[in-house]
């Protein structure tokens, strides 16, 4: 009797158990952990590589003669006004220019969408150059043929430092820029007599400065894009991001006078005053590489 009892109690216990067991909830895996998505940002250092076109449409080469024919020195003053040198040609240059590059820091005062400031360094070799051939009317009594006149122009690159201002909407950045420019120039003017012998003659081979101003757009592309899988040198150098840049620049390096002088080799004596003018624009388009971009 006694084990009949043991047995039904043992019994009602493990029914009872069960029942409670039931009644408690059921142990699940736990939550993922949250992670944020990194905010892009436009902080940091950034190198560059770029192509460019070139332009120019305000340049004039200016010519004035610095004799008026006193003391038996050829009247150069005067041919000018009769044209048998120019007095203005317009002087226009256009051409792809070769491969460029530079680098800078930039600063974004908010992540995601916010105001960029920055400061870029760069160059461009524009290897832009024209020659220009002027032949001057023929002048009963003066001469039997024309004068002719040979004038060049050339700007081997384009070097600027410029401010940045801009907004970034997130991945894309819209910015004015504007600065110093710097370039190395030539300039060239040869007068010839009837005959082809050289007259007069002056150059000038050297620096110019000046200025730069324009804007430009640029964008970041995403890590996920197939665009990015082409960052080989990114990846070789640890950039953190490509961006896609294009920009316009107006530059302005100022004029120089040239002094064409005599050469001897004929008659002629006197001097002439060319006046070169380089201002343009050029647009460039390329990769930027940057550091610390997230």
């Amino acid at each position: 009797m006694i084990a009949k009892l043991l047995i039904a109690g043992a019994a009602s216990a493990l029914l009872a158990g069960t029942a409670a067991a039931a009644d408690l909830p059921r142990r699940a895996a736990p939550p993922p952990a949250f992670v944020p998505v990194p905010v892009f940002t436009w902080t940091g250092f950034h190198i560059g590589t770029h192509s460019s076109y070139a332009f120019s449409d305000r340049q004039t080469i200016r010519t004035v003669g610095n004799n008026n024919g006193a003391g038996g020195i050829t009247n150069t003053q005067l041919n000018v006004a009769q044209g048998r040198r120019p007095g203005a040609f317009r002087s226009e240059q256009d051409g792809f220019g070769n491969i460029g590059g530079g680098l800078g820091y930039t600063y974004q005062f908010t992540p995601g969408s916010g105001f960029v400031v920055g400061l870029d360094a760069n160059v461009t070799w524009t290897d832009i150059s024209k020659s220009y051939a002027y032949f001057g009317p023929v002048i009963p009594g003066v001469n039997v043929a024309p004068d002719p006149s040979n004038l060049r122009q050339r700007l081997d690159y384009l070097g600027t430092v410029q401010g940045r201002l801009g907004y970034a909407f997130d991945r894309v950045l819209v910015y004015g820029t504007g600065g110093f420019a710097y370039g190395n120039v030539a300039y060239a003017a040869n007068f010839l007599n009837p005959a082809g012998t050289l007259a007069y003659a002056g150059r000038f081979d050297g620096m110019e400065t000046g200025y730069v101003y324009g804007g430009g757009i640029e964008y970041a592309i995403p890590t996920d894009s197939f665009l990015a899988r082409f960052n080989f040198i990114g990846s070789l150098i640890g950039a953190q991001a490509i961006t896609l840049k294009a920009e316009y620049l107006r530059y302005d390096l100022g004029s120089r006078n040239v002094l064409v002088n005599s050469t001897g080799l004929t008659a002629a004596t006197g001097s002439y005053t060319s006046r070169f003018t380089t201002e343009g624009s050029i647009v460039k388009a390329g990769f930027t590489y940057r550091f610390g971009s997230f």
